[in-house]
């Protein structure tokens, strides 16, 4: 089996991993789109630039970048919060979409901590 550092090929772990926090970001991505500029806006919509931070994420994600997975692990946090905030503060249809940012934003950090973790133990025992 070759070392973490001469392999080429990511793993199967890595690869879900990888797959989970890009397809959940893209969805978080769209989810918060549509959440204020459709679906429920608050005021005049202007609560889509929260989008903006994440937009810089997929490439990132797509390209194995460990930079991209620990910056996104730690500022997915600020979703989860809003996300909580939101879904106590509002009703109807703003509550369930509040909802679903939070889970999106937990798979998000689950599958980003677990790329993490795997990339540095395979590093730390070559």
């Amino acid at each position: 089996m070759p070392s973490a550092l001469e392999r080429t090929e990511p793993t199967a772990v890595e690869r879900l991993t990888r797959n989970l926090a890009f397809g959940a970001t893209l969805a978080l991505i769209l989810l918060c789109l549509a959440w204020e500029l459709w679906l429920a806006p608050t005021g005049r919509g202007t609560l889509a630039v929260k989008v903006l931070p994440l937009l810089a994420a997929p490439i990132g994600l797509w390209r194995y970048r460990m930079y991209t997975y620990r910056w996104l692990a730690l500022a997915i946090w600020l979703y989860v919060l809003e996300g909580l905030v939101r879904s106590t503060s509002e009703g109807g249809l703003g509550q369930w979409l509040a909802l679903g940012e939070v889970v999106l934003s937990v798979v998000i950090f689950t599958a980003c901590t677990a790329q993490i973790r795997r990339r540095l133990a395979a590093a730390k025992a070559a």
